[in-house]
């Protein structure tokens, strides 16, 4: 990975590293983000020193790092309320007619081949052994997300945003797996900053087999999950003093999700192929992360990380479909809830760190169990501080609000 350089500052730099999981992981990591940007006093998330994403989370850090705010993303891509460049989750799942198109024209040679060898040498292997040479035919991936790369390149146009590293005011680092080398790349640091944002997002959100691996610059790249789960150390050696993480990608425990009555016993096991893949992959990414995060401890000991990620009990999250407008208002109310409970869980040990940083937990907002996305979203905020004895709002609730109308007039006007 290219060396990405520390930064000194007077001030603590804060930062925040995503994770990978899908489109759903992208869904759940706007939710839980939604819960930490409302819950917490003296952090924006659309001004951090350093943004850092790996698969869907390149795409939710991305959005923030182009000035897109959190209750931005949950109307764009959770409720589908953009007037412009509404989002379709089946941009990510577009068939990859061309990679598989070449690779049934290369049946016939393969099959030639095949038998030629089988004829030429009979004892070496049988028929059906020189047969196996016909794997190469399977396509290197069963989808192409170019329509994502489009989509991006348009959204990033839009006044305010860039689809250029170099132009953003904060740092933003895209992190994806060279194919030949296996090595990680970070797009965004120095040598890779050349790269459009909407193509570094490409290519870290290609999962092997389910895309076909992106083309930048004459190598190929798929997700960089396969080396991290994080990637949080990137934030650190860009200087960052606290990282707020987010990892969707945990695996199912299916003994505690029947105990908790999210699924029934054997649900796991007798759900399909792709149910099972899925479970073995989160598992594997899973451990790494927890690994990682120790050496964290041992490579940083002055610095702050603070991860959030969905528990493993829930079926809810596993079992939910991207395509479901339903399912994915779940996702990120569900996320948002999980969040604000793990906020509140934890708050004993949350305020000291948090204080080193200026930062204060909203304790008011996290006992609200009427609270929910809609709440924050709508503005159904002020009479909640009124009923808590609060007449007005926060000066950043009344600012985050006044830009957004701002925001979503210039979209109308555009």
């Amino acid at each position: 990975m290219a060396a990405v350089a520390s930064k000194t500052s007077t001030r603590p730099r804060i930062g925040l590293a995503l994770g990978g999981g899908g489109p759903l992981g992208g869904i759940y990591e706007i939710g839980a983000l939604r819960a930490l940007d409302e819950a917490l006093d003296g952090v924006d998330f659309n001004d951090l020193d350093v943004y850092v994403g790996v698969n869907a989370g390149s795409f939710v850090a991305a959005n923030l790092a182009n000035q897109v705010t959190t209750a931005q993303l949950c109307r764009i891509f959770v409720k589908n309320e953009a007037d412009v460049h509404p989002f379709h989750p089946e941009v990510f799942y577009r068939p990859a007619f061309r990679e598989i198109g070449s690779r049934l024209l290369a049946v016939p040679g393969l099959l030639a081949s095949a038998i030629g060898r089988f004829i030429s040498n009979p004892y070496d292997q049988s028929l059906l052994e020189a047969l196996t040479l016909l794997a190469q035919a399977a396509p290197a991936g069963l989808f192409d997300n170019e329509a994502l790369h489009r989509y991006l390149e348009q959204a990033f146009s839009s006044l305010g945003r860039s689809n250029d590293f170099r132009q953003l005011r904060h740092s933003l680092y895209v992190v994806a797996t060279d194919v030949e080398s296996t090595e990680p790349v970070c797009f965004g640091a120095p040598g890779f900053d050349h790269v459009p944002i909407s193509k570094a997002i490409q290519a870290s959100t290609s999962s092997p087999g389910i895309y076909v691996p992106v083309e930048v610059g004459g190598r190929f790249y798929v997700d960089g999950t396969l080396r991290k789960a994080l990637h949080a150390s990137v934030a650190f050696e860009d200087g960052a003093d606290l990282v707020f993480a987010v990892n969707p990608l945990v695996p199912i425990d299916a003994s505690a999700a029947v105990r908790s009555g999210s699924m029934q016993s054997g649900t796991l096991t007798h759900s399909g192929m792709p149910n099972m893949l899925a479970q073995m992959y989160r598992t594997m990414v899973y451990s790494r992360m927890r690994a990682g995060i120790a050496q964290y401890g041992r490579d940083y000991p002055d610095r702050d990380l603070l991860l959030f990620e969905p528990t493993r009990d829930d079926a809810k999250l596993f079992f939910s479909n991207v395509f479901s407008f339903q399912s994915r208002r779940m996702v990120c109310e569900h996320a948002y809830q999980m969040t604000r409970r793990d906020l509140l869980a934890r708050a004993d040990e949350l305020e000291p760190r948090l204080a080193k940083y200026g930062i204060t937990l909203r304790r008011d907002y996290l006992e609200d169990d009427q609270r929910t996305i809609s709440t924050s979203l709508y503005g159904e905020m002020l009479p909640l501080y009124v009923a808590k004895g609060r007449s007005k709002l926060s000066a950043k609730a009344r600012l985050g609000e006044k830009l957004d109308n701002v925001t979503e007039l210039l979209q109308r006007a555009l």
